[in-house]
């Protein structure tokens, strides 16, 4: 087998993905062949070298699982959280090392992918490569068709303007002056459906990621989850390559 760098080593193996692998290298808890090892740019040779994190060998896992998470407001998509809130880890018992793939607050609800395949978190979250992902938001105050004109231009917020964005105004109530849209994006920045939605003067009451990829959640409910299909594995790498 060829030469592999370290990073991409561990998130096939399900450490985590690329990204986070490579800040695990840089904080010293990978070794190779007994030696700590903290260069980005190392290359291992999986039939030879013996790889271990934080005193575990690592083995290559050609057991992937996908799972489709309907998460409730409450959790947070970290394995660990300093203040010992619940994780969406704690919802899918299963004997594999999952990480989830992208974030969702833990204000907000919706679909959540977990995979215990690195890198098929690097291909779905790289910012050159971001899925489509919808969401059902509820916002104080009766949006006008201009605001809605805007959030599919692209808003400002804080220092970059978002991609055009496709927006359906699913209802509004004017007793309860509230109003529900349909917002659906591609990119994966910190909150940004919330700051979009603040960019037009409107504060978010609730927020649900309804699909990701086109793959929804409507059938299961909150707190489940399912195995993705392998044809749903691949819509969501073919959507990716098609970006």
């Amino acid at each position: 087998m060829e030469e592999v760098r370290l990073q991409k080593y561990l998130a096939e193996c399900g450490i985590a993905s690329r990204r986070k692998a490579e800040e695990l290298i840089l904080q010293g808890k990978v070794a190779v062949n007994g030696q700590t090892v903290t260069e980005l740019g190392t290359k291992i040779n999986p039939n030879k070298d013996i790889v271990t994190y934080q005193g575990q060998q690592v083995r290559k896992n050609n057991e992937y699982i996908y799972i489709l998470l309907n998460k409730p407001i409450g959790y947070v998509t970290t394995a660990k959280d300093q203040f010992n809130r619940d994780s969406v880890l704690d919802l899918v018992k299963t004997n594999k090392r999952l990480v989830p793939v992208g974030r969702l607050d833990m204000y907000t609800s919706g679909a959540l992918i977990l995979t215990n395949d690195g890198d098929f978190v690097y291909k779905v979250t790289h910012p050159k490569h971001e899925i489509d992902k919808t969401y059902t938001v509820t916002i104080k105050g009766i949006v006008k068709n201009e605001e809605v004109d805007k959030l599919r231009q692209g808003v400002e917020i804080e220092d970059y303007i978002t991609k055009p964005a496709k927006v359906k105004i699913l209802k509004t109530d004017e007793e309860k002056d509230q109003s529900r849209l349909e917002i659906t994006i591609h990119e994966g920045k910190n909150r940004q459906v919330r700051k979009m939605c603040e960019a037009i003067g409107h504060k978010v009451l609730a927020l649900h990621r309804s699909k990701i990829a086109g793959i929804g959640v409507k059938d299961i409910p909150l707190g489940k989850w399912r195995y993705l299909k392998n044809e749903e594995v691949k819509k969501i790498l073919k959507e990716n390559i098609e970006k």
